[in-house]
């Protein structure tokens, strides 16, 4: 079992950051994909980046560019680190992890789907204001 934490949500305004951690614990060994989604108001969750074990990533084009994923597998945490901030970017955000999975380029790639994770985050709300 694995369970996750994100921390760091909050308010900030137009063009700002926020860089809000996903703290995994209990059974954290192996290979894990994690993932992050977003449920916008008014409209069905979203998968907004990925990162696999091996530190391959992918976005979602409205982040390209914009929010970096990383990893510190010392400290079984993750970082979504998003940058110049749009109100649109206004969220609760979810981290989301699968064990056994790495990313093989186009013939494997990150997955999107929130069916492909096993394990979610209780989700923490980034408000930006314009």
């Amino acid at each position: 079992e694995v369970h996750l934490a994100e921390l760091g949500g909050g308010s900030v305004e137009a063009v700002g950051s926020r860089r809000p951690p996903c703290v995994a614990s209990g059974s954290t060994e192996g290979i894990y994909l994690f993932g992050c989604f977003g449920q916008f108001p008014g409209q069905e969750g979203e998968w907004v980046a990925g990162i696999d074990s091996a530190g391959t990533t992918r976005y979602a084009e409205s982040g390209k560019g914009r929010f970096a994923l990383s990893k510190d597998d010392a400290k079984n945490t993750r970082y979504l680190q998003m940058n110049s901030l749009k109100p649109e970017d206004t969220a609760v955000y979810y981290c989301a992890a699968e064990p056994g999975f790495v990313a093989m380029g186009s013939v494997r790639p990150i997955p999107t789907s929130p069916d492909d994770y096993s394990y979610w985050g209780q989700g923490t709300q980034v408000t930006v204001s314009s």
